[in-house]
């Protein structure tokens, strides 16, 4: 189970990108690997070490430390083999396949409406595999966990037959595709395969139907949008959990109610957090409230994206200047932020640093300044590590290229596909000229507002709005389908709002988003897509 949390890991960040069902909590790997460790954590505290009382406390930490519906299953997979193992100081095959039945049991049990195409598919369709293994006769253990290694790929696998949201949007099951994860690590340490766990990682299982890979929005077909992710524990005397369930059923949707008459741990989707607590309180005493806005859990999915970690394969530099821009790029996944861009271009060594920091062998980097350009394709000459610069000139070209960055593709393929997705997007920036000249047949007057479309100066005088607007126009707004304010250090928020709203009306085919940018000299810099 240790060597299995530590595959886990190194797949964590993989897992939460292909979550993308029944709501966009996007942290699957993120919260298995939790439960993962809590339960690791209690198993070092069991009063002996026979497989009951390992098991026995493995699942007590499970309970305690899962997070979120996929975690809250997989305690459940850890009560099931508690169960099954009661009482024995050690297993053998058969055992093992009757663990892995009861924790089917268990798993199905947790949920108010079981759908098939999750992990619970997988983990029935391991434990049949167990079944059968165990059953042929003249195999061990390792036999039977390899058959359940094989079965738990192949389920993942057929995950999106079963799931036309998951053929849709071009995945397999997040949950499923974690608990083979935890299988192979196990069967990876019985097997002695002590390099496959230290110098690889797991590999996400292909579909075995073809799919499409796209972005998807999840839609409010998809659930109806119960705004608030309620979880706690309530520990009491005499609870019952299938009481429970009944009662909460119709209070919400992604119930999950598990637990014995002392402790039960309930996870709900509900519009009203306050009167599920409060029938809650009135069975025991509550522990380890969670109540959290679903727009809140895909902002830690964010952050759990940009906190990568060590096992990462790729890392990703940007140059960026701005508060506002520092943190998208971070938010995004960026793995280390070199502070520059207009004005203030860093050094080679400012980035060979930050790519000598990071952990990762392989890293992208984007300069996203075209004097910043050159810089940065030093960079790869002087370091021992795999990198290649993405050759962005502007902020939203980077954002662009990093929309697009595939977790599945390796260094070359990705730099080539982020470079083409900054090419779609086209930039718009407004600053004050810092002298008179004449660019391209236009006469600039010091301190008059200027606008650049793609780096080249395009209009120049005019307030400052003005100004925009007429370079949104050349930069093509009324064929765009996305535009992107970033408003600067020096613009106030209700000029940029007021300024949205201004061309929202002009525009009504066109969506737009204003965002604090922060950056300084430059009162906007624009996205058009």
């Amino acid at each position: 189970m240790a060597s299995s949390t530590t595959w886990l890991e190194k797949s964590a960040a993989d897992v939460d990108a292909i979550n993308v069902f029944p709501v966009p909590d996007g942290d699957t790997g993120t919260n298995m690997l939790l439960t993962m460790r809590s339960a690791l954590e209690e198993a070092y505290r069991a009063p002996d070490s026979s497989a009951s009382a390992v098991a026995g406390a493995m699942a007590y930490g499970a309970l305690m430390g899962a997070r979120g519906n996929s975690g809250v299953i997989l305690s459940q997979v850890f009560k099931g083999v508690a169960r099954g193992l009661q009482g024995k100081e050690s297993f053998c095959c058969t055992d093992l396949a009757c663990a892995l039945r009861h924790a089917t049991e268990d798993a199905y049990k947790s949920l108010a409406r079981p759908v098939e195409g999750t992990m619970l598919t997988v983990m029935r369709d391991a434990a049949d595999a167990a079944a059968r293994a165990a059953s042929s006769g003249g195999v061990d253990v390792i036999a039977v966990l390899a058959a359940v290694v094989d079965a738990a790929r192949d389920s993942v696998a057929r995950t999106p037959t079963l799931l036309p949201a998951l053929r849709e949007a071009g995945v397999v099951d997040a949950g499923g595709q974690g608990l083979f994860v935890v299988f192979e690590g196990a069967l990876h340490h019985l097997r002695g395969e002590v390099d496959e766990l230290q110098y690889r990682k797991p590999a996400l299982v292909p579909s075995a139907v073809p799919l499409a890979p796209k972005v998807v929005q999840v839609s409010a077909e998809k659930e109806e949008p119960y705004g608030y992710c309620t979880e706690f524990i309530v520990e009491g005397q005499r609870l019952k959990p299938d009481k429970v369930k009944v009662y909460l059923d119709k209070k919400g949707q992604s119930l999950v109610v598990v637990g014995d008459e002392s402790a039960v741990r309930v996870h709900i989707h509900t519009l009203d957090p306050g009167g599920v607590l409060h029938y809650a309180a009135s069975l025991g005493t509550l522990h380890q409230i969670k109540v959290q806005n679903m727009d809140d859990q895909h902002k830690d999915f964010i952050q759990v994206q940009r906190e990568r970690t060590d096992a990462a394969d790729i890392a990703i530099v940007a140059v960026a200047l701005g508060d506002g821009f520092t943190e998208v790029f971070r938010s995004l996944g960026v793995t280390s932020v070199v502070p520059g861009g207009q004005t203030m271009n860093p050094s080679v060594r400012d980035i060979l640093k930050a790519v000598e920091g990071v952990s990762a062998d392989k890293v992208l980097v984007l300069p996203n300044n075209k004097n910043v350009v050159q810089t940065a394709r030093q960079v790869p000459a002087l370091t021992s590590k795999k990198a290649c610069v993405v050759p962005t000139h502007t902020l939203p070209q980077g954002l662009a290229a990093l929309l697009s960055f595939n977790f599945e593709l390796g260094l070359e393929q990705n730099a080539r596909g982020m470079e083409e997705a900054a090419g779609a997007v086209r930039t718009v920036e407004v600053t004050r000229a810092v002298r008179s000249t004449k660019v391209d047949g236009i006469s600039v007057r010091r301190g008059q507002a200027i606008g650049i479309v793609d780096d080249e100066l395009l209009v120049a005088g005019g307030k400052v709005h003005e100004v925009l607007q007429e370079a949104l126009v050349k930069a093509g707004i009324g064929s765009a389908e996305l535009v992107t304010l970033y408003y600067g250090a020096d613009t106030r928020a209700a000029d940029a709002e007021a300024t949205v709203k201004e061309l929202a009306a002009a525009y009504p085919q066109v969506e737009f988003e204003v965002v604090s940018g922060g950056q300084p000299h430059y009162y906007y810099i624009v996205s058009v897509e």
